[in-house]
């Protein structure tokens, strides 16, 4: 599996999102400054998200984009699936099912890669954003108390 620098844009203006969930909306000119991403290209990003419901904009002078679920109802499979496509390496689950079904002299590399695929989908599956917002200020926290 390889997450193009779109999904990993994507996944980092989540997370920025997610920091500030319960601070309304926030311009996307904010939301690239705080993640370090360039602004045009977030556009193209977060109207892609828009459309798949994962975050909503807002107009007028307070307005800007926030995520339309809590942080921890946000999987990062929705969000690498949306941006990158399947997670597998060789096709989805399905195409690889089928492929170990009628492709018996290359089935135990099918089956491998079937088993790549659902241990990545597992973990991703089950890490929220909020994990990763979690997890972050956590070490942030732990480093302030080691000074």
């Amino acid at each position: 599996m390889k997450i193009s620098q779109k999904g990993l844009y994507a996944l980092q203006a989540t997370m920025t999102l997610a920091r500030r969930h319960l601070q309304g909306a926030i311009k996307i000119r904010e939301i690239a400054a705080e993640s370090h991403l360039p602004e045009k290209f977030l556009e193209l990003i977060l109207l892609e998200m828009k459309n798949a419901r994962i975050v909503e904009s807002v107009r007028g002078a307070r307005g800007g984009y926030r995520l339309r679920r809590d942080p921890n109802q946000i999987a990062l499979s929705e969000i690498i699936r949306l941006i990158d496509g399947p997670l597998a390496p060789l096709g989805d689950a399905e195409q690889l099912r089928t492929l170990i079904a009628k492709d018996s002299d290359h089935r135990a590399l099918y089956e491998v890669f079937l088993a790549v695929r659902d241990a990545a989908a597992k973990i991703l599956e089950n890490t929220t954003i909020a994990d990763l917002v979690s997890a972050g200020q956590n070490k942030k926290a732990k480093k302030s108390a080691a000074r």
